[in-house]
C-alpha cells in the first residue's frame, strides 16, 4: 500500500522526501509518514529505477533530494494498481487507494476491481446475515450488524454508479481540468 501511495504522489511531478513523507502521512490519516518507512521506499524505488533522485538547493542555501517517477516507475504502478487479489478485495484501505487513482489504469481493470471487491461485500453480507439468524447477538450485537449490513449496502450502491461512471462519455471539461488530466496520462 505504500508502495502505490508513495509512487503515485510523483505522478504529478518532482518532489522533495519531506514533502512525500508529509503527502504520504496525511493520505494515511497520520501528520508524516516516518523517516524509517519513506526513506527506505525511495531508495529502493530508486535502485529499481522507478525514480530518480537528484540533488537541488533548498531556499536556505542547504541541498535537498528531489525524486522524480521514471517511465519505468509509471509503469510500475499501473501493474501494481491492476493487480487485485481476493485478499486484495477484503481490504478497505486497498480498495479506496486504487479507485482513487481509476484514471491512470484501464477502464476495463477498474470495473475487474469493482467487481473483485462488490463479490467480497456481498459474501460478507452472507456470512452477516448467517450469524444474524443461528446466533443471540442480543441488542447491542443486532445495533452492530445493522450498522455493517448499512455500509454493505451503501458501498454496493456506490460500486455500481462508480461500474456506469467507467462507460460513460467523459463531460466537457473545465479549464484547468484537462491540463490536469493530461498530466494524469500514462
Amino acid at each position: 500500500m505504500f508502495d502505490l501511495i508513495t509512487l503515485s504522489l510523483l505522478l504529478d511531478g518532482p518532489k522533495h522526501g519531506y514533502q512525500l513523507k508529509r503527502e504520504a502521512g496525511f493520505i494515511f490519516g497520520h501528520g508524516d509518514m516516518h523517516n524509517n518507512l519513506i526513506y527506505p521506499l525511495l531508495r529502493r524505488f530508486t535502485r529499481s529505477a522507478w525514480v530518480t533522485k537528484k540533488a537541488v538547493p533548498g531556499q536556505r542555501g542547504q541541498t535537498r533530494q528531489q525524486y522524480a517517477l521514471t517511465p519505468k516507475g509509471r509503469r510500475e504502478l499501473i501493474q501494481q494498481l491492476g493487480e487485485y487479489t481476493e485478499q486484495d478485495a477484503q481490504s478497505q484501505e486497498g480498495f479506496v487507494t486504487r479507485v482513487g487513482m481509476f484514471e491512470v489504469i484501464a477502464p476495463e481493470t477498474r470495473a475487474a476491481i469493482l467487481e473483485q471487491r462488490a463479490a467480497y461485500l456481498r459474501k460478507r453480507e452472507t456470512r452477516l446475515t448467517s450469524v444474524a439468524g443461528n446466533l443471540d447477538v442480543g441488542t447491542y450485537g443486532r445495533a452492530v450488524i445493522d450498522l455493517l449490513e448499512q455500509q454493505l449496502h451503501s458501498e454496493l450502491a456506490w460500486i455500481e454508479r462508480l461500474k456506469r461512471r467507467i462507460h460513460r462519455p467523459k463531460p466537457a471539461s473545465r479549464p484547468g481540468t484537462r491540463q490536469r488530466a493530461r498530466k494524469l496520462k500514462i
